[in-house]
């Protein structure tokens, strides 16, 4: 007989580079198969700015440079993980079940590194570890995101849309018995990049971006870009930004301000494509805090907007793979292939032990 309860730590590090978040979660299954959970704990240790940098670089790391890097990532990861444990006298765990830090994903050329997956994590931990998720869903042809829709489906499915704003903005929903989720466009990745450039690590509730001008010619050549057009699956990465956004931004010769004020306007816009008028639309990820950019996705369309607290708004990732380490020890899916694109349905990770 299968466990009902599992205590775990999920571990999320996102593509906005504000730290690793850690959630200690319990959850318990009942008998009908219905999950609910608690985040007993949970915060976010954030990157030093030489290990911003080295992120921000590594895209551009060759395969042997790339290799020392996961090494010495894994490293700092299990002394933040065993710190976070330490700190809480954390006992009784079945395990960590950790995202790694995305530093490739070309799901078309096969190609998804996720750093810090690698055994050491195991035996620097003493913990037994479910990790590399995203691998054997590009394996099986999908993009190997998004993965979070299972959680929003098992955990959030009283919400016609669960939207996430984080680095980029995805959406998860049920459309005929089947979860459909897709990456909708950048935001963080993006905003913070023009935030720095005014001298604050984000742009706080969109005060800047409130305060710029919008440009209407850069606003539009934004929103004609094809992977908007594009059909779900759909997945987007650090690459697409620096290949077909930045240059964008840059060639238009605005200031940081202006610019975050388009930009604003153009998530907006491609946010308010994706609902149905007056759905409930259920927001997490640091983007839930900008709240210019929330005004201006109601004044798109008619939607009743749900922001939950802090805790789950901030740690609702690290939860989630929390959710689908539990679910691989279980043997269970936790990949769906109606949101990533794979084969099948399956059961995705790897596990190590100590």
């Amino acid at each position: 007989m299968k466990k009902t309860k599992y205590r775990v730590i999920g571990v999320m590090s996102g593509t906005s580079l504000d730290g690793i978040d850690l959630a200690l979660c319990a959850f318990h299954v009942s008998e009908k198969g219905e999950w609910d959970f608690t985040i007993e704990v949970a915060e976010t240790i954030p990157y030093s700015e030489d290990w911003k940098e080295i992120l921000k670089e590594a895209i551009h790391f060759s395969e042997g440079r790339l290799q020392t890097l996961n090494k010495e990532y894994t490293y700092y990861l299990s002394e933040v993980i065993t710190t976070f444990i330490e700190k809480h006298s954390i006992t009784n765990l079945e395990a960590v079940c950790s995202h790694g830090h995305t530093i490739l994903h070309e799901p078309h050329k096969g190609i998804t590194l996720q750093i810090g997956n690698l055994p050491l994590l195991a035996k620097r931990i003493q913990q037994k570890v479910v990790c590399d998720f995203r691998i054997q869903d590009v394996v099986m042809g999908g993009q190997g995101a998004p993965l979070v829709p299972i959680g929003d489906r098992l955990l959030f499915s009283a919400n016609d849309y669960c939207l996430n704003l984080g680095g980029f903005a995805n959406v998860s929903f049920e459309e005929k018995e089947k979860r459909i989720a897709y990456d909708i466009c950048p935001v963080n990745i993006v905003m913070n990049f023009y935030a720095e450039k005014l001298g604050t690590p984000f742009d706080k509730s969109g005060t800047f971006a409130e305060r710029g001008t919008l440009n209407t010619v850069l606003l539009s050549q934004l929103n004609m870009l094809s992977f908007y057009s594009e059909k779900p699956p759909k997945s987007l990465g650090l690459e697409w930004v620096q290949q077909y956004i930045f240059p964008l931004l840059e060639a238009s010769k605005e200031t940081p301000q202006n610019i975050l004020r388009t930009f604003v306007e153009h998530v907006a816009m491609q946010l308010s494509n994706q609902f149905k008028e007056n759905s409930s639309i259920f927001i997490t990820g640091g983007g839930a805090y900008n709240t210019f950019l929330l005004e201006r996705l109601k004044a798109q369309k008619s939607l009743n907007i749900i922001v939950p607290n802090s805790q789950i708004l901030e740690f609702k990732e690290a939860l989630v793979f929390g959710l689908l380490g539990v679910l691989k020890l279980r043997n269970e899916v936790n990949c769906l292939a109606s949101v990533t694109g794979a084969k099948d349905d399956h059961s995705s990770g790897i596990l190590f032990n100590p």
